[in-house]
């Protein structure tokens, strides 16, 4: 079992940065493949991106741009979502994931088992 927390979430600027991090608990971290989604007010959970247990493989959501980067350093037991040229409708709660074996499509929620509790990010204009 593991449990996350995530922090680095705040008030920024449109066009700033944020680097979100996704402390995990538990021995076996290293096992476990990593998410990022959020939900923004009024609308459904959205998958941001993925890694691998061992960081070997990513993806992220199109709809992105290639703006936001998702890392993990299994030594120290978090992942990290850099988030660059930050919009407004980027304005969510950010959360992370894991699970073993995702057993469907890792941009689906329900492929994940562990959840956090999410951290806000708020993007101004």
């Amino acid at each position: 079992q593991v449990q996350l927390e995530e922090s680095g979430g705040g008030l920024v600027q449109a066009g700033g940065s944020l680097r979100l991090s996704c402390a995990a608990s538990g021995r076996y971290f290293s096992r476990y493949n990593m998410g990022w989604f959020r939900q923004a007010p009024g609308k459904e959970r959205e998958f941001v991106a993925f890694i691998t247990r061992i960081g070997g493989t990513t993806y992220s959501a199109a709809s992105l741009s290639g703006r936001f980067t998702i890392s993990r350093d299994n030594a120290k037991h978090p992942v990290y979502l850099r988030m660059n040229i930050l919009k407004p409708e980027d304005t969510a709660v950010y959360y992370c994931a894991a699970d073993l074996n995702p057993t469907g499509t890792v941009a689906a929620g329900s492929s994940y088992t562990y959840w956090g509790q999410g951290t806000q990010v708020t993007v101004s204009s």
